[in-house]
């Protein structure tokens, strides 16, 4: 949702194909045993690859746009090691997954990183390959080497395929087919294994501080590891267990924390040290209540600590989010100013709202209201599972590198933070495996996973699985939406490359008539009601906004067709489809001559639109009564069907008026364009015949972004002309702003440099 969608676009549609193709001609070549290069060739030619891209010097002013193509799915080893057998790299054929084997193989190159971390592997033939794994790590985290020169690994169920440029690779997507093994590992074959130096439990644990230290956490954990190995005394375990905690701690694998911390000794449980590392890995997994009841106990314990004062106070305010959904949202644009990327410390609240059976299909969800809400209530505001960050501010390497998302399986182009966001979910579900169902239990269309949770004591993540639940239920964001409303007032567009999924909301489902509405800031995500809403009230919003433009049915559907596999129903999209392709044209001829009289840019907001150009009260008046043969080409009552094609042309005309002084006509327009997004007012009408009506909204409309400026056209005319009426326009200006920024804290601030 929000994504920017490039399938449509005839250069990366060709690209859509082409890959298309390869995955086609791949197929023909399935079972196939090829000819395998000589291994000084590949090595070589390897090494070379490294010596100049070492040597090569990147332009820090540019932005690197990648590509990324989806491969075919294949499915996570389920099998526990002890029933696989050894396969060798001569045995391989192409384009399979070679299940019930395993291959073991050497590291005999240094690795390179792509959007993969590649490395030459060797097999105890002699015989190399190019290695491929995913998935490995997520932005952010200090990139350590994960395929060092001479290390073995164990790949389960090896997929071998070829490259787009000839060759031939083994691919590895799931993280948990993939086996590190250590040098006194049994399965290391004699002529492979090297000494490491380290044999004692303390030393181990000086070569784990060296490496966090050096902030190579994940060769601190290990040699934490091999120093729990090595049958340390007691009160070494438990020093040993808690710096491993918090290697664990750095790596977000708080669950493992939390483990370590609990598996010591009930009087070191108690310690400082170990206090700590549990409230610190409980406050990770956003259990504040548990992580506060810790640092209380840690308090008393320990009245001096001061650090665990303020984490108690962060926490504490963690739980007041949580619990009663009030939130400091001027100090959240100050967070999401500041951090790169912005993730924000601030919980989840689930307000009144529950997730059922929504009867749309069989076993489909929703969610509903629980109680009677009104337009801009709070109904959640939800922390990113998981967000990948754009800076589109930013320039050159600053910025986050976006990827082409090639995928010839559900025939999308998309660019953005998609790969790089199943990276972060696959990894968080690797690191902390309890969280699995929050995610795998979201819509992924006809995909069958795999039974297994874990296999061989390892978290089995099934990374198309991840990928289509991605697709299907991720949003586009931008940094916060008041800047997009702001940008989308100027002429700007947002594009929408950061990404994240929010699982609350992805049980929304979709409706252009939405009854709710999104807006963000950093990784936060806030949803208001944007109607009043009785209790079991299902929740909808848009997956992709209705039409201002008139646009044929089958053409608005294209992009929900496609992603989604269904087609809008909504009383909008079924007017649209009852509509026939004569009125459409007469509807986009009536608005080309609007434009033709009043050149703007019809179709975003209000501010700022007109070209300079005079504009005379005739060509306003005939602007006028094109509206009007425009409103004319419509059969249903704005009430059930808004007129978004007619909208924005009263907006553009009230806009005229105001320049020119005259605000009856202002507010004229400004209530037209109202009734037109599908409200419902009463008394507002200048110049008013009955002045002790009062300004009300009988029926709350579609909220588009440009609402917010009828309200403040209508705010400016009756300090004028009604001032008894002002407060009102005020107020549903405020309610308007708060249901599409997710705030109203800046709502004067805001107003007062735009409007």
């Amino acid at each position: 949702m929000d994504r920017h969608d490039l399938t449509d676009l005839p250069q990366h549609f060709e690209r859509l194909q082409e890959q298309k193709k390869s995955l086609q001609d791949a197929q023909s070549r399935k079972g196939q045993r090829p000819a395998l290069e000589p291994r000084m060739k590949t090595v070589v030619r390897f090494r070379l690859m490294l010596l100049q891209k070492a040597g090569s010097v990147n332009d820090s002013t540019m932005h690197y746009v990648g590509s990324s193509f989806v491969p075919s799915p294949y499915p996570p080893c389920e099998t526990p090691f002890s029933e696989l057998t050894k396969v060798a790299i001569q045995e391989l054929v192409l384009e399979t997954q070679h299940r019930g084997k395993y291959l073991l193989v050497r590291c005999v190159t240094p690795q390179d990183r792509m959007t993969a971390v590649l490395a030459i592997v060797e097999d105890e033939g002699g015989d190399v390959l190019l290695l491929q794994l995913y998935h490995q790590e997520q932005a952010g985290e200090t990139l350590e080497d994960i395929l060092t020169e001479g290390a073995v690994l164990i790949i389960k169920e090896p997929y071998f395929k070829a490259t787009a440029n000839g060759g031939y690779a083994l691919r590895v997507d799931h993280v948990s087919d993939i086996v590190f093994l250590t040098a006194d590992d049994a399965r290391v074959p004699e002529a492979w294994r090297w000494v490491s130096g380290t044999s004692t439990a303390m030393a181990w644990k000086a070569k784990g501080n060296d490496n966090f230290n050096a902030t190579k956490y994940r060769a601190a954990i290990e040699a934490y590891t091999r120093a729990l190995d090595c049958s340390p005394t007691v009160e070494g375990r438990t020093t040993i267990t808690l710096n491993r905690s918090l290697a664990y701690i750095k790596t977000k694998a708080f669950e493992k924390a939390l483990s370590d911390v609990e598996s010591t000794t009930s009087s070191a449980a108690r310690t400082e040290k170990a206090l700590f590392r549990k409230a610190q890995a409980l406050y990770g997994l956003q259990r504040f209540r548990e992580s506060c009841e810790v640092l209380k106990a840690l308090r008393l314990e320990y009245p001096n600590n001061n650090t665990a004062k303020a984490d108690l106070d962060r926490a504490i305010g963690r739980l007041f989010e949580q619990s009663h959904g009030r939130y400091d949202f001027k100090k959240m644009y100050a967070e999401a100013a500041r951090l790169r990327p912005p993730q924000l410390d601030h919980a989840t609240y689930i307000g009144p709202v529950a997730i059922k059976d929504s009867g749309i299909s069989p076993g489909g969800r929703g969610m509903f209201t629980t109680q009677h809400v009104s337009a801009g209530d709070l109904l959640f505001c939800e922390k990113a599972f998981a967000h990948a960050f754009v800076d589109e501010s930013a320039s050159g390497l600053s910025r986050l590198n976006t990827t082409i998302l090639i995928d010839a399986m559900s025939n999308r182009v998309t660019i953005g933070t998609e790969p790089e966001l199943t990276n972060m979910v696959v990894q968080k579900l690797c690191r902390n495996p309890s969280l699995a169902s929050i995610i795998t239990n979201l819509h992924h269309g006809s995909y069958e996973p795999v039974e297994a949770t874990s296999v061989d004591g390892v978290p089995v993540v099934d990374t198309f699985l991840i990928r289509r639940i991605i697709a299907l239920n991720s949003f586009g964001s931008p940094l916060n939406s008041r800047e997009s409303h702001l940008g989308l007032g100027s002429g700007k567009k947002s594009e929408f490359h950061s990404s994240g999924i929010w699982p609350q909301a992805s049980y929304i489902n979709h409706n252009c008539l939405s009854n709710a509405r999104r807006s963000f800031i950093g990784d936060m995500m806030i949803v208001r009601a944007s109607r009043n809403l009785a209790p079991d009230t299902e929740l909808t919003w848009w997956y992709q906004p209705p039409e201002t433009v008139p646009t044929p049915y089958l053409e608005h559907q294209k992009p929900l067709l496609r992603t989604w596999g269904f087609m809008c129903k909504c009383a909008i999209c079924r007017d649209m489809r009852d509509t026939p392709k004569s009125v459409i044209q007469q509807r986009e001829q009536l608005r080309s001559q609007f434009r033709a009289l009043i050149p703007t840019r019809v179709g975003s907001q209000t501010r700022s639109l007109v070209s300079g150009r005079p504009v005379g009260v005739g060509a306003l008046k005939k602007a006028d009564a094109l509206v009007k043969r425009l409103n004319a080409t419509y059969k249903k009552p704005a009430s059930q069907v808004p007129r978004l094609a007619v909208a924005d042309l009263q907006l553009v005309l009230a806009r005229e008026w105001e320049e020119r002084g005259q605000l009856v006509e202002t507010a004229r327009f400004a209530l037209g364009a109202l009734e037109s997004f599908g409200f419902v007012i009463e008394g507002g009408s200048l110049p008013q015949r009955a002045r002790e009506q009062p300004l009300m909204v009988k029926e709350w409309g579609l909220m588009m972004d440009n609402v917010i400026d009828c309200w403040m056209f209508l705010r400016r005319s009756y300090r004028v002309l009604a001032p008894e009426l002002a407060s009102a326009a005020e107020r549903f200006a405020k309610v308007s702003y708060r249901i599409c920024i997710g705030e109203d804290d800046t709502f004067e601030g805001t107003l007062g440099q735009t409007y």
